[in-house]
């Protein structure tokens, strides 16, 4: 049998020094064997016991806490639930466009269903509106102590009508919920108080009184609407009264100058000049044509130009205004709108003329309805937009006749008004005129 690798010839003193060699190392690692099982394993065992204590002290004081974070959570939220937000400026942040909660027709539907309500209150009060259970005496007597709760039942709804008169009083649109919470707050408030005698404000009664509320901020915001409608008419109106203008100054000119030419060719026909007879009845036929055009403006109200401006110096940069005109001077309207109310003149990027101007802008209005600036009031027609894309949207429109458009605005004023921004230097104008088929033709701005 072959040892040590074969070495079956090998000197045996050779052989025994080896084998004396390896039962050394094998004694050497037994002790060291011996040396880390018996000797460290104790104090090993014992650091372990130590690691697992400290970590399960650890996690009993993660729990701990845990349980200290939700009751505080808890006492967050219920106080949470008793706050009242009373800032104007938070409650105005967060109102978005106004909901009616019982939508009715016109401010004086409110003020009827307002009055009819207000006499249910009044009936409410007299009858169920607040509960009292006393069964204790008072100086011996039950009826006492009956008489007491019913006292200060009247007292505690003496205090909470107060509080939703107050409320109907001081509610805003946008502070319709905070004040309903607060009401609502003084009512679960004047439970607590009145916990030994039972004494409660009924759901029926208080039903009634937020409904108050909800119908005064409706009734205050329609009165808003029809204002608002009430100066948009009166704005029409004296519109209107102007365009009217223009047109009885226009036929009487007309008129004048047809007279002028009609004496013309009777004087010219009574020499016999043809030629000039030919000319004046050309001049009589061209003012007929202006005059069926004035009279066409007069029939149709829906004849107009609807015009596209902007003003950089009073709302910034890609804001821009579309609206409609009947002036026979559609400027003239421009210039108005940039009258003492803006700091700066406004700047023209289009005017349309259009047989149906009314529809052209509010094909407008609707294509750029994502883009517009007032959500509430839609007879602000200020959008998010630059002049460039009104006019891509006037190219997919066609149905205008001309539009002379510039894509840049001038500014003079407010480029004027600023060193710095006369550093910059006033932009190169450029414009182009869309026709009705949609092609473009350069026109050198306006």
């Amino acid at each position: 049998m072959a040892l040590f690798g074969g070495r079956e010839n090998a000197d045996p003193a050779l052989l025994q020094q080896q084998l004396g060699a390896a039962h050394a190392t094998i004694a050497e690692l037994r002790g060291w064997v011996t040396q880390l099982r018996g000797v460290e394993t104790p104090a090993l065992e014992a650091d372990l016991r130590n690691l697992r204590s400290a970590v399960e002290r650890t996690k009993q004081d993660s729990a701990a806490l845990d349980a200290s974070l939700d009751q505080l959570k808890a006492e967050a939220a219920a106080w949470q639930s008793r706050l009242v937000e009373t800032r104007e400026l938070a409650l105005l942040q967060e109102v978005g466009v106004y909901e009616y909660a019982h939508p009715l027709d016109d401010a004086v539907a409110y003020k009827d269903e307002l009055k009819r309500l207000r006499e249910q209150i009044k009936a409410e009060a007299r009858g169920n509106a607040v509960s009292c259970q006393v069964d204790w005496a008072v100086n011996g007597s039950v009826k006492e102590g009956q008489k007491l709760g019913r006292d200060m039942a009247k007292l505690m709804l003496r205090a909470y009508n107060a509080e939703a008169d107050n409320a109907v009083r001081v509610v805003k649109p946008h502070t319709r919920e905070a004040v309903k919470k607060r009401l609502s707050t003084t009512r679960d408030t004047i439970g607590r108080l009145g916990v030994l005698m039972r004494i409660a404000v009924s759901d029926g009664y208080h039903r009634l009184r937020l409904r108050e509320i909800d119908l005064t901020a409706d009734h205050l915001v329609k009165v808003e609407a029809e204002r608002e409608e009430a100066r948009a008419e009166r704005e029409r109106l004296r519109e209107e009264a102007k365009v009217m203008k223009e047109i009885e100054r226009e036929r009487a000119r007309l008129a004048k100058e047809r007279a002028h030419y009609a004496t013309a060719v009777a004087k010219l026909e009574a020499k016999g000049d043809l030629d000039g007879v030919a000319q004046a009845r050309a001049q009589l036929t061209s003012i007929d044509e202006a005059i069926a055009g004035v009279e066409l403006r007069a029939a149709n109200i829906r004849v107009g130009h609807v015009y596209v401006i902007s003003n950089i110096g009073a709302f910034g940069p890609n804001v821009v205004k579309i609206g409609m005109t009947r002036r026979q001077e559609p400027l003239d309207r421009v210039r108005e709108l940039g009258d003492a109310s803006v700091p700066f003149r406004f700047d023209v990027h289009a005017l349309v003329f259009s047989d149906d101007a009314v529809s052209l802008e509010t094909e407008l209005h609707r294509r750029l309805s994502h883009k517009r600036v007032n959500l509430v009031n839609m007879r602000r027609e200020f959008f998010y937009a630059t002049p460039a894309e009104v006019k891509e949207q006037l190219l997919a429109i066609r149905n205008a006749h001309v539009v002379q458009y510039t894509d840049t605005p001038e500014a003079v004023e407010w480029r004027a008004s600023d060193p710095s921004r006369r550093e910059t230097g006033a932009p190169v104008l450029s414009g182009v005129a869309v026709h009705a088929d949609g092609d473009l033709s350069d026109d050198g701005g306006e």
